[in-house]
């Protein structure tokens, strides 16, 4: 076809079908070139450094606490639903199903549970069981956190930021030591965001070696993108995520709307005429197939044992009288009229748990809340225990509990954030943006219902990559510090910017050891309890 462009992955431009033909648009400047980033010897010194953190503070005291050997606040749910799966796991390929008799009705989509399982048949019905998983992808959502904040700043120093920052995480840390589902999903959803930022880094290659090379081609739409692997990637990623907790569908309609919106600014910075129409022809529906369908086709495999089960639950509420008579599901076969049936269930269920119709909790907790972390979460309490001198004035209290100085600066981050990508048009923070806006906003929208300070463990990566972007922005700023001694240990002049990022690390990494017995569920006196407890609203 005549001007027709198609980029080639392989050669990182692109083929034109005819010679030489002219830019879609006239005098169009070549923007700045894109900076490829070069892994070095700081990066892997600073990620292993951070890796092992991560792990030695994910695996200490991962078997406590228990509840007289059993399992502790939700964990109560998700773990026997795991040993359901592992005591039906009778296909590798397939797996078990979740039956839960004791508890009524599975809440939440099986991927989860499955990976609990996976470690529950290795090591047996046992805390290091249900936690193993949680810990290792704990520590690796540190890891992707660093790598994120490395690919949107293209700075090890950035990244080496955010990694301790979310190493010294009371609510990434306490999400990993218990077998619950919370931080599957957020690796999963930092992953995808992770991916995106190397698919808009890919494309502006493509597009500028395209530009310069004067083969744009003719087409007011501009040339076409060629495969993209790692958006295909992060729609897995998304899938994933959503077979997790239906939360996940937030970040695939927030992702995906970010993921076209890049395109289309893209092709406009590049001068294509018709940059509208072009995103919508040429990206709109291979993005539509990455990030939608692709992440549907996922979720739907995870329910793969539910469907190879004929004992699963409402596997045939179409026969059994389950579904009433007239409703549409009596259209669809049995296996699907079951599966719709039982997400409807699992609908309302969630959609009635509602503070109007008398629903509380001691620990609910709003949207508004989770910003500044003012309601944690306790997991376990043991109190009138016997300290060493013999009183019975010591306790072990473990919370769900945000590191204050990283909780408190959310709010100041993501203003931070959008004043930097709107006014300065710094493009680094557009992913931690949207990821934050994912994982924060849908909740507004339905602030009635039952809510818990766990639901904000998925935006606190991107608040971290936030903070860790506005220390990259202070270091080698300011005027010199005059200290002598200090400029002789760094070999050259060390100014206040730099002097500030280090101290608020320290200040991250002291707070945590400050409140770590309630991270980690130590025995205390009560009075070093009441000492940690701050606002009112955390007892």
């Amino acid at each position: 076809m005549r001007g027709c462009a198609t980029l080639s992955p392989r050669l990182n431009q692109v083929t034109i079908a005819t010679a030489a033909p002219s830019r879609p648009t006239h005098d169009t400047v070549a923007p700045p070139a894109p900076r490829a980033y070069q892994w070095g010897k700081a990066d892997w010194i600073s990620t292993s450094v951070v890796g092992v953190l991560a792990l030695i503070t994910r695996f200490v005291g991962l078997t406590a606490p228990v509840s007289k050997g059993t399992p502790v606040f939700d964990e109560k749910h998700y773990v026997p639903q795991a040993w359901d799966m592992v005591r039906s796991w009778d296909n590798l390929f397939i797996g078990g199903i979740e039956t839960n008799p004791g508890y009524g009705l599975v809440v939440h989509p099986p991927l989860g549970k499955q990976i609990v399982a996976l470690a529950e048949w290795v090591f047996g019905y046992s805390p290091m069981g249900w936690r193993f998983m949680t810990a290792l992808f704990g520590a690796a959502t540190v890891l992707l956190t660093m790598s994120l904040a490395r690919r949107v700043s293209l700075s090890w120093q950035v990244a080496t930021l955010a990694g301790l920052i979310a190493v010294f995480d009371g609510v990434l840390l306490v999400s990993s030591k218990f077998g619950m589902l919370d931080i599957f999903q957020v690796f999963f959803v930092v992953a995808a965001a992770w991916a995106l930022a190397r698919d808009h880094n890919q494309m502006r290659e493509r597009l500028h070696n395209a530009f310069v090379k004067d083969r744009m081609g003719s087409s007011a739409f501009g040339p076409r993108f060629g495969f993209r692997w790692w958006r295909l990637l992060a729609g897995v990623c998304l899938g994933l995520s959503l077979g997790v907790k239906w939360s996940g569908l937030y970040f695939i309609m927030f992702f995906g709307l970010m993921s076209v919106f890049s395109d289309l600014a893209l092709r406009k910075r590049y001068g294509v005429r018709r940059y509208i129409l072009g995103t919508l022809v040429r990206d709109t529906p291979a993005a539509l197939a990455s990030l939608v369908l692709v992440p549907v086709l996922l979720y739907a495999w995870t329910w793969r044992a539910w469907f190879s089960s004929e004992t699963a639950v409402y596997r045939h509420a179409k026969v059994d009288g389950t579904i009433e008579d007239g409703s549409w599901l009596m259209n669809l076969p049995d296996s699907l009229a079951g599966w719709f049936y039982y997400h409807s269930s699992v609908l309302e269920f969630h959609a009635s748990l509602t503070s109007s119709g008398g629903h509380h909790h001691p620990w609910d907790s709003k949207p508004w809340a989770w910003l500044v972390a003012a309601r944690p979460i306790l997991y376990y309490s043991s109190t009138d225990l016997q300290c060493g001198d013999g009183s019975n004035e010591c306790r072990k209290m473990l919370y769900l509990f945000g590191t204050p100085a990283i909780w408190w600066l959310v709010i100041p981050a993501v203003l931070w954030g959008l004043w930097s990508l709107i006014i300065r048009r710094n493009r680094s923070f557009l992913i931690p943006l949207v990821g934050f806006a994912a994982g924060f906003l849908p909740w507004l929208a339905a602030f009635d219902r039952q809510m818990y300070f766990f639901y904000a463990t998925a935006f606190i990566p991107f608040v971290i990559v936030l903070i860790a972007l506005a220390l990259g922005q202070l270091i080698g700023h300011g005027k010199p510090v005059r200290w002598g001694w200090l400029k002789s240990l760094a070999g050259g002049p060390v100014r206040w910017g730099t002097i500030a990022a280090v101290f608020y690390l320290a200040l991250v990494v002291a707070m945590f050891f400050y409140f770590s017995p309630i991270l980690y569920g130590y025995k205390i006196p009560d009075s070093w309890y009441h000492s940690m407890m701050w606002l009112p609203s955390w007892t």
